[in-house]
């Protein structure tokens, strides 16, 4: 009795954590994305692109998170601001939100990205002169 007492306390434990976890991409990106991105993820036309359905979000995980890496266009970057299990967080909540449904991005995978970027940052055409 006592060790299905512990396993229960472990799945409300794990259930808390991933709440948290969605918790904390949602509120990242109402803090960091959403003036521009608005709360229905569908952007502002012209100016700022949608979330929704977007495929940039839906695909391979690698240029959602180098966007918000290294920005874009007008958008800053957040590789100072944010931190790996941060910016999974965020990338997770946007690639789950509004009727998307892409799988969640690990911390791991973006602390290899961003590792990757230090040894060989992107060549940006934008940037270029």
């Amino acid at each position: 009795m006592r060790a299905l007492g512990l396993l229960s306390a472990l799945a409300l434990l794990a259930a808390a954590g991933q709440a948290t976890a969605a918790e904390s991409g949602q509120s990242l990106f109402s803090a960091n994305c959403e003036a521009c991105h608005q709360a229905d993820g569908k952007g502002i036309a012209g100016a700022f692109p949608p979330l929704a359905a977007n495929p940039l979000v839906l695909g391979d995980p690698e240029p959602l998170a180098l966007v918000i890496l290294d920005g874009r266009g007008g958008m800053p970057t957040f590789k100072s601001e944010l931190n790996d299990e941060q910016l999974a967080a965020v990338a997770s909540f946007i690639r789950s939100s509004w009727g998307n449904k892409a799988p969640a991005v690990v911390p791991g995978f973006v602390g290899e990205l961003r590792a990757k970027l230090a040894k060989e940052p992107p060549i940006n055409p934008l940037q270029m002169h």
